[in-house]
């Protein structure tokens, strides 16, 4: 195309806004680009017509009717070329959940939405809809169900199209795997009972506005049945590609190219051109429709679609939907580019802003699996039920809170406030159906078996004492059903490995001497234990615990895995035992050192820093001292970008929070189960209590705290953040996180990155020990310049003004990890941290049960086991189980789970517990499977059971 004729197009542009002078330069605009198509070929006739528009214009003033209409016959040649290239139209209403509003307005707009939608649909035969989103549908069931009748016949028709193959448009980052599993499990489950679906119909995952897509997505969406992908975000590359897991699976990826917000103007076909012959199709998706706040396309977007139809200079127009065009891509799939890593990062501060949202998640996560577990446990080996409905409604309330402006903090205090309110139900699901299949267990242990002589109970008050004790702080109920001096606790183990560890008991108006209390397995032997507290006045609880009195023990004690142990706590005869500190009769120098057999950590006695990480086992040192580590880190971020909760600004101010410090206690007694060092420091408006301590035979020091944050984003000037930092003493350019279903090593990043629960700083060179983060709650680390740190609290100021000042509880540990072990023990670290031995109190009794056993055991292979549950279908019938586990290492894992009932038969399922077929079959014998677990795949497993 001529200079000459390129001027005169710019020129018309400038005022080319409605009827016939927006018709016919869009018209010109775009035969300008299919002549460029074809080398050329046009630009002659294009060249004519633009030079007949321009004189009309400057004779007329305007473009008239006539001046269009001629110069589309002028052009009537290259109709044919124009008309070869499509455009499906796909028509949505982006409906963000809760995000500046509350869950009224949530529902006020989807179903106004879906109004406007029907009304419209009954208009124009034509017009087609598509929606994602099983909750909106859940909202149309509960709060409209006339509606969904009508929706039901457009859905029959197929001009409504079902979207959805999540609960929400859901965060893809900090949800772990299972969450994303049951993503589409439940929406698949719900949606084709509720619309009367084919399941495999549901094949579309539609995340327009997530912030980022961690790696096993393709994996988890392949094992789901799931094959297309829509994004916009936390990529900039290929708009459409092939996106595979470390697996090998993949899906078809649709990158909007423009916006998923959008209305129709003349501007539609402006790239149609580039884009076809860029990704080697003739169609290309239009997405429209208002969004954010519902709303849908309107009248004018169907009627300006229907008139682009009649152009003759224009792509083929029509109404359609996003299934229809990917079917035309998994046509080419084969010559679509691969993209082979994580769609990463976008709104990094969504990792940590709103810090109980991240609580809320991540505690009903662990709370929901171990209730999976025990409940099935229980139902299969001891006579229990399995409250399978209720874990399904639970999980909705998890899911509908992974929503990506509710689980990142990008919402306003209705926003949380309804989070929060939600985690309520699901801990009081969660932690009751955990207590109930704890107790039928222990109900049937025999621990008669102790042979402790009986007692007069007559006098007890122990018993029902210290309801509600440890709940406060989410923790499963601690009540006292024993009495007397003789009592007994079945400790329980939610992972796949035995477990050796100290353990906290609470013991509640024991009559006896605590000199001479003593811990004693089922064999007679004595369990090391530690006084750790006793008093009426707990933490939140200022008088007398309504008027109970209580002990705080640590035992040591060994659980099979997915199983249970019993002790007994008794009076010994003999001498009494010092169970107090002495005073101290001489002073010494301060010296602030706890240790054991594995690891030697010396803090600074200025202000509790840690000046030496010495791994024992290798004789080495892991941190820098002469950067100050160990430390928290007040910290000033650049607010100009805007949007705080969303940006983790840039650090200007850095403040280390070692002023001030005074040390509250200290308990250094390389002997003792436990050892501790308690201090506390203000800084500004706010106050950090802190508590670190280790356990004998672990390298694990466990940071448990109290901050009462009363900072305030200043802004145009700052927004504070709370870390916690640790500078490494080797060279250290990867950082390896543990991600769904997975793990991931990244480079060294000056950003905060997300991860489910730990970071691990990979030594350069060869292996050796490396320290380990493992996080509670949080989601926000940065590995950065030979240093890990975890970002704990941020200040945003908008949307909600005020997110933060509360009084926050946070658990996170340093740990000392082997860098050259395998993926899975690393998981399996940060499991055991996030999943800690339950107890309950029990009583003499006889009973079908051993005092210890283990239920299910991963005797061998290098997988992770994600989830045990009873299938969705099992409604009742308690011969099956499922077991989920997944490959993290890259390596064909050879698994033998062994479980403690003779089994009948196993097969292979997916996410939406199908029986599938797999090249390699499930060995059973008797009370074993074995089958192999392709590396970096997720496999699951339904076992059968004889009757």
């Amino acid at each position: 195309m001529d200079m000459e004729s390129i001027v005169l197009l710019e020129e018309l542009k400038k005022d080319a806004s409605g009827g016939w002078t927006e018709r016919i330069i869009a018209q010109l605009d775009y035969a300008v680009k299919i002549s460029g198509m074809h080398g050329g070929k046009y630009d002659s006739i294009i060249g004519d017509a633009l030079r007949y528009t321009a004189s009309q214009k400057a004779e007329e003033g305007v473009i008239t009717k006539n001046t269009a209409i001629h110069a589309e016959d002028m052009l009537k040649e290259m109709s044919g070329a124009a008309k070869r290239l499509n455009i499906i139209c796909a028509a949505h209403a982006h409906i963000d959940m809760n995000w500046m509003w509350g869950f009224h307005e949530t529902v006020a707009v989807a179903l106004d939405t879906f109004r406007t939608m029907l009304n419209l649909m009954d208009e124009y035969p034509c017009f087609t809809f598509s929606q994602s989103q099983a909750s909106v549908y859940r909202i149309v069931e509960e709060y409209d169900p006339g509606m969904l009748g009508e929706i039901r016949e457009r859905v029959r028709e197929g001009r409504w199209e079902v979207t959805a193959s999540t609960w929400v448009e859901t965060d893809k980052n900090m949800p772990n795997g299972e969450s994303l599993a049951r993503h589409i499990l439940y929406t698949r489950k719900y949606l084709s009972e509720l619309l009367d679906l084919d399941p495999e119909s549901l094949k579309l995952d539609f995340e327009p506005d997530t912030f980022g897509h961690s790696r096993n997505v393709p994996e988890i969406l392949a094992r789901g049945g799931i094959k297309y992908y829509y994004h916009c975000r936390g990529y900039s590359g290929h708009n459409v590609y092939r996106w595979k897991a470390p697996s090998g699976s993949n899906v078809i990826v649709y990158r909007e190219p423009l916006w998923y917000n959008a209305a129709i103007d003349a501007k539609l076909a402006a790239h149609v051109p580039e884009f076809c012959s860029r990704n080697g199709v003739n169609t290309v998706l239009k997405v429209y429709g208002v969004g954010d706040h519902g709303g849908g396309p309107t009248r004018r977007d169907i009627e300006k679609l229907i008139d682009m139809g009649t152009w003759p200079i224009f792509p083929t127009v029509r109404f359609g939907t996003f299934n229809e065009y990917f079917r035309i891509l998994e046509g080419i799939s084969d010559k679509l580019p691969v993209v082979d890593q994580e769609l990463n990062y976008i709104f990094t501060g969504c990792y940590t802003t709103q810090t109980r949202i991240k609580l809320a998640n991540r505690l009903s996560e662990a709370r929901l699996n171990e209730a999976e577990s025990f409940g099935s446990i229980a139902a299969l080996f001891a006579g229990g039920d399995y409250p399978g409905k209720a874990y399904e409604k639970a999980w909705e309330k998890v899911l509908f809170n992974q929503f990506h402006d509710i689980i990142p903090g990008s919402g306003v205090i209705e926003t949380r406030e309804y989070a929060m309110g939600q985690f309520q139900q699901v801990l009081a699901a969660a932690n009751t159906g955990i207590t109930k299949s704890l107790r039928m267990i222990a109900s049937q242990v025999a621990t008669s078996a102790f042979g402790i002589a009986g007692e007069d109970y007559k006098s007890t008050n122990s018993e029902g004492a210290g309801v509600g004790h440890s709940v406060t702080d989410f923790g499963l109920p601690q009540v006292e059903r024993g009495r007397g001096k003789n009592r007994y606790v079945n400790v329980f183990n939610p992972s796949a490995h035995d477990r050796k560890e100290p353990v906290e008991f609470t013991l509640w108006d024991w009559p006896g001497d605590i000199s001479r209390l003593e811990i004693r397995d089922a064999e007679g032997n004595t369990v090391r234990h530690q006084i750790l507290k006793k008093g009426k006045k707990t933490e939140h609880c200022s008088s007398d615990y309504w008027g109970h009195e209580f002990i705080k023990l640590l035992a040591d004690v060994s659980v099979p895995a997915y199983g249970y142990n019993t002790y007994a706590i008794t009076e010994h005869p003999g001498p009494k035992m010092s169970v107090i500190r002495d005073e101290p009769r001489n002073e010494y120098p301060h010296r602030y050192i706890l240790e054991n057999d594995l690891v030697r950590v010396v803090f600074n006695t200025q202000n509790a820093a840690i000046v030496s990480l010495i791994d024992k086992s290798r004789n080495t040192e892991l941190v820098d001292s002469s950067r100050t580590t160990g430390i928290f880190r007040l910290i000033e971020e650049d607010d100009s970008r805007g949007m705080t909760a969303w940006v983790v600004g840039r650090y200007m101010n850095i403040e280390k929070l070692t002023r001030d410090v005074r040390v509250t206690d200290m308990y250094a007694d390389p002997s003792a189960l436990r050892q501790w060092i308690s201090y506390t420091m203000k800084f500004r408006d706010s106050e950090l209590e802190v508590t670190v301590s280790l356990d004998s035979s672990s390298a694990r020091l466990n940071y448990s705290v109290k901050c009462d944050w009363q900072e305030r984003a200043a802004a145009g000037k700052f927004i504070p953040q709370l870390s916690f930092y640790m500078p490494l003493n080797y060279s250290c350019s990867s950082y390896k996180y543990d991600i769904p279903y997975g793990t991931i090593t990244r480079e060294s990043l000056d950003m905060d990155v997300p991860a489910n629960n730990w970071a691990v700083g990979m030594p350069d060179g060869e292996a050796g020990g490396a320290v380990m983060l493992v996080s509670e709650t949080k989601y926000g680390f940065r590995g950065f310049d030979n240093s890990i740190s975890m970002t704990l609290i941020r200040s945003a100021y908008d949307p909600d003004p005020y997110p933060e000042n509360y009084v926050h509880r946070i658990r996170f540990a340093v740990d000392i990890a082997d860098s050259s072990c395998n993926n899975a023990d690393l998981i399996m670290k940060g499991y055991d941290y996030n999943h800690p031995i339950s107890f309950v109190s029990n009583l003499p009794h006889g009973g079908s049960l051993p005092t210890v056993k283990g239920f299910i055991t991963l005797e061998s292979g290098a997988a992770v086991i994600s989830s045990v549950k009873l299938p969705e279908s099992s409604e009742g019938k308690l011969n099956q189980i499922i077991v989920r586990v997944y490959e993290a290492d890259g390596e064909k894992a050879d698994v033998i789970l062994k479980f403690e009932r003779v089994i009948q038969k196993a097969w292979f399922v997916d996410l939406n517990e199908n029986r599938i077929e797999c090249d390699d079959p499930i060995s059973v014998s008797d009370t074993r499977i074995g089958f192999n677990v392709k590396p970096f795949s997720i496999c699951g497993i339904c076992v059968e059971f004889k009757c």
